[in-house]
């Protein structure tokens, strides 16, 4: 794992798009084709916009996401929303776009249909990944009740159902396996108070209070911080 420190959040998003643009243009010149997976949030979205105006062979690119609300597509927490109106336009605009949530009745049910959907994906190019000032990345919360299993490297499904205590709304998380299942990880936070986090989960083998360290601590895929007070 290397860690790229930046004096503030506009060179890091600069030196993150140029590494981003690289490594799907090199998947591209590889195989054809290049899948990004994205988080939600606010933290991303200047990253972005940036990226949507790379000029890149977008037709080319899947984008997905490693978590998703069970909400409307139009509401405002959904994460499909941002995606679409913050990185899937301009020339991203051309880009394949593939959603967790789906019109079930539940949230388990969307989740299954999820899996299914991401199953029959290969192994992702780029999954870059937020973290929460709790330690959580993706929907991988501590404390809820099927973190053990979106934890569990011998889980066979990319997607569960979760509940995080303190949210307003189910959600759909990518696994940890699914999660591992890249060609490149980055992790991508901005703030001191995220930095410790990140410092105490580098020396944790606490997975289940710190869920990030299982990210921080693997060595099975590639990964690279970028941070910026």
């Amino acid at each position: 794992m290397h860690l790229k420190t930046f004096t503030n959040p506009s060179t890091l998003h600069t030196a993150l798009s140029d590494h981003i643009t690289d490594l799907l243009n090199q998947a591209i010149d590889r195989s054809g084709r290049a899948s990004l997976v994205v988080p939600g949030g606010s933290t991303p979205i200047t990253l972005f916009n940036q990226l949507s105006t790379v000029p890149l062979p977008w037709s080319k690119v899947l984008v997905t996401l490693s978590d998703e609300r069970w909400v409307d597509d139009n509401h405002p927490d959904s994460n499909a929303k941002l995606v679409k109106s913050q990185l899937l336009i301009n020339l991203a605009s051309k880009a394949h776009f593939l959603p967790l949530n789906h019109s079930k009745s539940s949230v388990s049910e969307a989740a299954i249909a999820a899996n299914k959907q991401l199953s029959s994906q290969p192994t992702f190019d780029i999954t870059l990944l937020g973290m929460g000032s709790d330690g959580h990345t993706a929907s991988l919360f501590p404390g809820s009740q099927a973190l053990k299993s979106g934890l569990d490297l011998n889980n066979s499904n990319s997607s569960i159902a979760i509940t995080p205590a303190n949210s307003n709304h189910p959600r759909i998380s990518l696994t940890l396996p699914r999660l591992l299942d890249s060609h490149q990880l980055i992790l991508f936070f901005r703030g001191q108070a995220k930095h410790e986090v990140f410092l105490e989960a580098k020396q944790t083998d606490d997975i289940y209070r710190l869920p990030i360290a299982a990210i921080i601590k693997q060595d099975r895929t590639p990964l690279t911080a970028y941070w910026a007070p």
